[in-house]
């Protein structure tokens, strides 16, 4: 056994963002671990005070180009709770079909080219298109397929530009929504070989004790709405998030951490949407899921590439049903009430993105000015208790060479699909002269 080690990956590869790993070992057993976010933080929290709150959907957007819906819907909620909106059948339908999009492109994008080579023995993208040339083909249709029902629906596949407050800019056509249908059967036959695949992948026998943390709505696997629950019994409205989840400030990082009641790590995200919304999984996905052996709960990080994969199931079947039921009927949106002489008022919105629950907090002056915001994203959720698994891999088997706990460990965060872009919201100032562990590996 090695007495003394350090596993340390510079900057980790195929995530979204920059970040870097280090842990720590003395005999064995480990003594320190960090996920150090050493991306410049972005500040969009402080960008948002004095904007109207009808910006707020664009701008937020602008926080990732992979979940940009899951911001725009999660700051439409939150605005719309402030100002007591209630928007119509063919918004919440049309909000659904959208998020459906993102599910599918982003689930497809980690599953094939970031988190599959992991496990087929390969570097990277160019190293699996030239083994798994079929693989890849898949996952990119696949894409494909959600970045088409953005376009339709959003106008564009990236930042999608016809969401606003109170609903849409322009409800997209029938002709154009009911040509998704096809588009949609192709890809559940892919989705399904999707899954069939990856619950065949060879991963390391870990389960984690983490509490999970999911929205949970009336109907339907959660996308846009929902309370919260927990596997731990809890249970509360959107409007206490902050009273149960408190973030914190870690030296080594310019994401916050958060901690459940300021308490315990916990996990949001597919394994934990799936582990409290199993039972709500209808047609194709609930079958796949069986065939897979997920079970009513899956407690291994490894395996999320599985329910991601049935996620993409659901999401395509979700989009097929809607399209099928949509009629192009019934107004765009709702006029949203700002100057009415109410005073401050205050929204909480949240959603489930691709990565798991996504949280804002506005406030708004009487004329709609966002005078103050929170935005808590999935990746600084997970961030405790990605280090946790990461203290816990190392430790599992000490005598593994190095280069293997190494792989291991790099593994694990991908397990999780952080987008640290999205949770970079700090700085970490330095004493004068000290350089970052990331600094001084060259980075």
């Amino acid at each position: 056994m090695r007495p003394v080690d350090v596993v340390r990956v510079a900057a980790l590869a195929r995530v979204e963002g920059e970040g870097g790993v280090t842990v720590r070992m003395d005999g064995g057993r480990v003594t320190d671990v960090e996920l150090r976010v050493f991306e410049p933080p972005r500040f969009f929290e402080a960008f948002l005070r004095g904007r109207a709150a009808a910006e707020a959907p664009d701008l937020t957007a602008r926080i990732c180009g992979i979940c940009p819906v899951a911001y725009q819907l999660s700051a439409c909620a939150a605005v719309e709770h402030a100002t007591g909106v209630e928007v119509p059948d063919t918004v919440r339908r049309l909000r659904r079909l959208l998020y459906c999009g993102e599910w599918i492109q982003s689930h497809a994008l980690h599953v094939h080219l970031l988190h599959a080579p992991d496990y087929l023995g390969c570097e990277g993208v160019s190293d699996l298109s030239a083994a798994h040339p079929g693989l890849v083909a898949r996952g990119l249709r696949l894409k494909q397929t959600g970045n088409r029902v953005l376009e339709t629906v959003g106008g564009r596949s990236v930042h999608p530009v016809t969401v606003r407050v109170g609903g849409f800019h322009a409800l997209p056509s029938l002709a154009a929504v009911k040509a998704l249908r096809p588009v949609l059967a192709k890809a559940l036959d892919d989705a399904l070989a999707t899954v069939r695949l990856v619950s065949g992948f060879d991963v390391p026998d870990l389960e984690h004790p983490h509490e999970y943390l999911a929205l949970r709505s009336g109907t339907g696997y959660p996308m846009e709405t929902g309370d919260v629950v927990t596997s731990g019994g809890s249970a509360f409205p959107v409007t206490d998030y902050g009273q149960h989840v408190v973030e914190e400030q870690v030296a080594h990082s310019h994401a916050l951490h958060a901690r459940l009641d300021g308490q315990r790590p916990f996990v949001v995200g597919p394994l934990a949407r799936y582990a409290l919304n199993a039972d709500r999984l209808t047609g194709a996905a609930a079958g796949a899921a069986r065939e897979a052996g997920l079970g009513a709960v899956c407690r291994n990080p490894y395996r999320s590439i599985v329910v991601r994969a049935v996620e993409t199931v659901y999401a395509v079947e979700e989009a097929q049903r809607i399209v099928d039921d949509w009629d192009g009927e019934g107004p765009a949106f709702v006029d949203v009430p700002f100057g009415e002489g109410r005073g401050t008022l205050t929204g909480h919105g949240a959603t489930e993105a691709p990565r798991g629950v996504l949280y804002h907090r506005y406030t708004l002056a009487d004329d709609g000015t966002i005078t103050d915001a929170v935005i808590v994203p999935p990746t600084s959720q997970n961030l405790a208790s990605i280090e946790a698994d990461l203290r816990t891999v190392a430790e599992a088997d000490p005598d593994l060479p190095f280069e293997e706990i190494t792989r291991r460990c790099e593994a694990m965060v991908r397990a999780y699909d952080p987008c640290i872009s999205c949770a970079t919201h700090c700085v970490t100032v330095l004493p004068s002269g000290e350089d970052s562990d990331h600094e001084k590996a060259g980075g």
